[in-house]
């Protein structure tokens, strides 16, 4: 398998006089190298060069037919004509070996529609290394194939060369990419190293097909020839299956980022018509996701708890400024309505794809440990743990923080009340975890911090966060 070096990737350089001064350059140092490379083949090429004429039409066709299934990814095309190549360099000579790459130059040269310039570039290196590499099994292994015991010295020799050459192709794209294109070393290297897998698979497939050749000639191509074609079929597939996926993943984080940034924006609203409510959603946030880590939850879960929290009075939206601001003691008919933000809550984030956990936690943080509570009356392990960790929370905040409609009280009075309800309104399991996490100083958090607010939104780190699990799921 061979990742074409061949400049396919148009990189956006300012044009300026130095520019233009390298590419310049860099296209004589082409045309110089592909006349040098036409004319070492030539005068290295012999008749017998050129036979068996069926050897030759085969590989020209496993050549063409493998450019035909390139494969572009990530802007390096992938191709298995590499094999063809080098089989021509070890099995006919130098000379037909750069004929049938050049030929392959031409054909690629006219389906990607590349400038002069960079076609120019391709048909140097194409006409290089398949002149170097023939020479060199030339001078090592003499003019005709080897069979018998020999073969085997002569098939590693093909393996060594395939090596070779593709280091070169690599070489020198990055040599002459970069000093013209701007091409960083970075890519180039990074794509040279994840095609050394490929490579070496295609290139102990050219050493059989040379080690097998002399033994049942033009069989041995043809079978190679096989198994290429279902290799490129497969990792056709594979990449267009990894292409969808990453399109899948990109197309799930902008949805996580819409969806996180539409909450956030609610949020920044709720803070801007009601800053104290919002700032309690924050802190009741903090120690939430604090008290689900102590209790050993997954990260996945500390993040719905976490946001499940901060989002667990937007419900308060359908309340009217004379319940949300009352400073007196609310009605029978003020406190039902307030009843139904849990649920007006829920609904809401409900609406938006999968949230629906989040939804179910903040539609049971205002149930009872023992039962009774609301909306569903639900007890015991039947309410979510999620729920049962704001509850605690919930109750702590709202009774330590300044209030429209209550004073605050000291840290130790509001642990102590979490004690009372422990086992009737809240689960005394968490209310023992939560206590332990204010009593060692592991959580604080400030209403007139405004950062304490913002870092509790994390809007950048929940987006990727959220989006992670889920396309993992």
């Amino acid at each position: 398998m061979r990742r074409s070096a061949a400049f396919n990737q148009c990189h956006k350089v300012p044009i300026t006089g130095r520019v233009l001064t390298r590419r310049t350059e860099t296209t004589v140092v082409a045309a110089a190298l592909l006349c040098a490379g036409v004319a070492g083949a030539a005068a290295s090429s012999r008749a017998s060069d050129w036979h068996p004429i069926p050897l030759v039409v085969l590989l020209i066709v496993l050549a063409h037919g493998s450019e035909l299934m390139t494969l572009d990814m990530r802007g390096v095309r992938m191709s298995g004509s590499f094999l063809a190549f080098v089989l021509a360099m070890a099995l006919l000579g130098p000379a037909p070996a750069v004929a049938i790459s050049l030929s392959c130059a031409v054909v690629d040269a006219v389906l990607t529609r590349r400038s002069l310039d960079r076609a120019l570039l391709n048909f140097a290196m194409y006409a290089t290394y398949p002149l170097l590499g023939g020479l060199a099994i030339v001078a090592i292994a003499g003019a005709a194939p080897p069979d018998g015991d020999a073969a085997f010295g002569f098939s590693a020799l093909v393996l060594i060369v395939f090596m070779f050459a593709n280091a070169l192709n690599f070489g020198m794209t990055a040599v002459l990419g970069a000093f013209a294109y701007s091409m960083r070393w970075r890519d180039l290297f990074r794509a040279f190293v994840l095609s050394l897998p490929s490579a070496s698979a295609t290139a102990l497939l050219t050493a059989a097909v040379a080690f097998s050749y002399s033994r049942i000639g033009l069989a041995s191509i043809a079978l190679a020839a096989v198994v290429l074609f279902v290799f490129l079929n497969i990792l056709r597939t594979s990449v267009q299956a990894q292409e969808r996926g990453e399109e899948l993943e990109q197309r799930t984080k902008e949805l996580a980022s819409l969806q996180v940034g539409l909450l956030t924006t609610v949020l920044q609203t709720l803070s801007m018509r009601d800053a104290m409510t919002a700032r309690h959603s924050a802190a009741v946030a903090r120690y939430s996701r604090e008290v689900a880590r102590m209790l050993g939850l997954s990260e996945r879960e500390q993040d719905l708890i976490h946001t499940a929290a901060l989002l667990h009075d937007i419900g308060k939206f359908i309340l009217p400024d004379s319940v949300l601001f009352a400073d007196r003691k609310l009605t029978s008919e003020e406190w039902e309505l307030i009843k139904l933000h849990p649920e007006q809550g829920a609904m809401l984030v409900d609406r938006i794809e999968g949230y629906g956990p989040v939804a179910e936690i903040i539609m049971h943080h205002h149930e009872r440990f023992s039962g009774g509570g609301y909306p569903a009356g639900i007890a015991g392990e039947a309410i979510p743990m999620g729920s049962r960790i704001i509850s605690a929370a919930d109750t702590y905040d709202v009774m330590t923080s300044r209030d429209s409609y209550r004073r605050p009280v000291s840290s130790e009075a509001a642990l102590a009340e979490l004690r009372r309800v422990a086992g009737t309104q809240l689960d005394p399991i968490v209310v023992e975890v939560f206590e332990r996490m204010i009593l060692e100083g592991r959580v604080k958090f400030s209403h007139d911090d405004e950062a304490d607010f913002e870092s509790e939104l994390a809007f950048e780190r929940r987006v990727a966060e959220y989006a992670r699990p889920r396309v993992a799921a």
